[in-house]
């Protein structure tokens, strides 16, 4: 009976569409992460630390810059007005 609920239908599927979401966000980091190790090899944990924090937005915006960084250095600059504040 309480699965029929519409309380509980709206909670099952919030619960649902953020776990969802998660997901995502996770599996972009990991690629970008991945990418990143491959490019300039093993990335030191503040690096990955401050990847860890950005958002699905950020994540995505690294994607697309880390095809144009030659440098660890140019990642490091890249990621601090982005995690800075946080």
């Amino acid at each position: 009976m309480l699965e029929e609920s519409v309380v509980y239908q709206d909670i099952l599927q919030k619960g649902v569409q953020q776990g969802l979401a998660q997901g995502v966000q996770q599996g972009e980091r990991n690629l970008a992460l991945r990418l990143l190790a491959r490019h300039f090899g093993k990335l030191p944990a503040k690096v990955r630390k401050q990847i860890e924090r950005l958002s699905v937005e950020e994540i995505e915006q690294l994607g697309e810059a880390l095809l144009d960084f030659k440098t660890k250095a140019e990642l490091t600059a890249w990621l601090q007005p982005h995690v800075s504040g946080r």
